[in-house]
């Protein structure tokens, strides 16, 4: 399968996409006004800690305070590590962070504590970030984490005798009181890649507690990479044919990095020359365009729907235009395995998390159900992030959860439109004509004035004048009192006002 990154690199903003097979799986964005901050640690006061809901917010200079879950903060009396949030970083540790019942987050946190916290998740919408005082520091093929007693190593390498290797070096080669994770990237690298990471990482957090105790709370003490590094560090393996950078001075400041960092890969790294911009000549800017689009349509006719909300994301499968060639249940099926690729892609190019309801067209086999249920596993076997989906219900409903950990596609690019406040649709100008009907109507009983005048956004004065006119009419006659109708086109569609003179 080839492989590649194209990266964009402009003034204001980076975006990086990721292509197999010429096709875009995922995209990144990085803007310079906005820019990420998981992978940051802090220096952090504890502003308040909530029994009730065991958490404390955390200030680490930020406009909302992070969220502290008594799940993510460090107890030196536990042995286990913490599930890392590091998406397609898959572990072999099991989730130990659920503390015994008697470590309470009170016991623990203070209000007017300083902590040292690294931001897991961004904030999202009106959520601040979520933080962890489990400290990870990702390198290429390891992941250093301080105070932790542990070796881990990627569930991807699958051969038993090279995770042991792996395993048994990092074990012999390891700093007192710190734990490793095997990344993916390390199967078959030497023992030279491996020592060169730990004394990279080790020099990383010695920076980082030289700086704690300077500095009072709160301070950053770490920024992550910036993107583009980033996508070097996680995603830039042998693997990808080539990393190509539409600017120079990106390009150069990209290919010394690559040099010093896996020089190995160092001649992959191209400079993009065409007259065209480099988004439109892989079509990555068609897709991104495809990408905030609610319908998406399948190579048969039928398509998917797919709506986001602050709880939920649901996918809806329909048929459309595909009528099928056989029998009922066959056009069904087909339809639902092509809609399971699909929405696979669609959740790795939109970066959709959270919770997702997935619901598949009625298949009254039960092998069916497994055909479509089995579809879906192999599909998201190629997704990084972690997934978790449970079995098709007889509705033909699967319920599954995506780790979110930055704000997806269409949030990062999109805001909650001006004219329906988010909600994607307005009330009908009839319901408004009918709404101001019965607004006249409320205004006319007792009123001594004679003339009421109604001003109204430009459709709905239209249907007033034209469809609804015999209503307006009825009205005058009933109360013996003047109607007049203005048109505003500036005001919203649902807004009116009325003027008894």
């Amino acid at each position: 399968m080839s492989s590649e990154i194209i990266v964009n690199a402009g003034r204001e903003e980076t975006r990086v996409a990721l292509l197999e097979n010429s096709l875009v799986t995922e995209i990144y964005i990085d803007r310079k006004k906005d820019r990420g901050i998981v992978g940051n640690v802090y220096k952090g006061r504890v502003m308040k800690v909530l029994p009730g809901m065991q958490a404390a917010f955390v200030d680490i200079g930020l406009e909302k305070s992070a969220f502290l879950y008594v799940g993510d903060v460090f107890d030196s009396a536990s042995e286990y590590a913490p599930m890392m949030e590091d998406e397609g970083l898959e572990l072999e540790v099991e989730n130990k962070r659920k503390r015994s019942h008697s470590a309470q987050i009170e016991d623990l946190l203070q209000e007017g504590q300083e902590v040292v916290v690294q931001v897991a998740k961004e904030p999202i919408s009106t959520k601040g970030a979520r933080v962890t005082t489990y400290i990870s520091l990702p390198g290429r093929y390891l992941v250093m984490m301080p105070g932790i007693n542990h070796i881990g190593v990627s569930r991807r390498i699958e051969h038993g005798e090279e995770r042991r290797r792996l395993r048994d070096f990092v074990n012999s080669r390891r700093r007192p009181n710190t734990g490793y994770i095997i990344r993916t990237a390390s199967e078959g690298k030497s023992e030279e890649d491996f020592k060169n990471d730990i004394e990279f990482l080790g020099r990383l957090w010695e920076a980082v507690q030289k700086k704690k105790d300077k500095v009072s709370a709160p301070a950053l003490l770490h920024n992550e990479l910036d993107l583009v590094f980033r996508v070097i560090r996680d995603s830039f393996t042998s693997d990808v044919d080539r990393m190509v950078i539409d600017a120079p001075d990106e390009y150069q400041r990209t290919k010394e990095f690559v040099e010093s960092y896996v020089p190995s890969l160092a001649r992959r790294v191209k400079l993009y020359e065409g007259d065209e911009p480099i988004f439109d000549h892989h079509g990555v800017e068609i897709e991104i365009s495809r990408a905030l689009g609610r319908k998406v349509w399948l190579k048969s006719g039928g398509y998917i729907i797919i709506d986001q909300t602050e709880a939920l994301t649901t996918i809806d499968v329909n048929t459309g235009r595909y009528v099928g060639k056989r029998t009922l249940e066959d056009t069904i099926l087909k339809t639902n395995l092509e809609a399971v690729r699909e929405i696979a892609y669609q959740m790795r190019l939109r970066n959709i998390g959270g919770i997702i309801i997935l619901d598949f067209i009625d298949m009254e086999r039960e092998d069916n159900r497994r055909k479509v249920y089995s579809a879906l596993q192999e599909a998201l076997s190629h997704d990084k992030a972690k997934t978790t989906i449970s079995h098709i219900s007889p509705l033909g409903l699967i319920e599954m959860t995506r780790k979110r950990i930055r704000e997806s596609l269409g949030r990062t690019l999109c805001e909650p439109c001006p004219y329906c406040d988010g909600r994607g649709y307005v009330k009908s100008a009839r319901t408004i004509c009918y709404e101001v009907f019965r607004s006249i109507r409320r205004a006319f009983a007792g009123a001594e004035e004679k003339k009421a005048l109604v001003t109204v956004n430009s459709v709905v004065a239209d249907m007033l004048y034209d469809e609804e006119r015999q209503g307006v009419e009825e009205l005058e006659k009933e109360f013996q009192k003047k109607i007049v109708i203005k048109a505003d086109p500036n005001l919203h569609q649902e807004q009116y006002e009325m003027v008894m003179v």
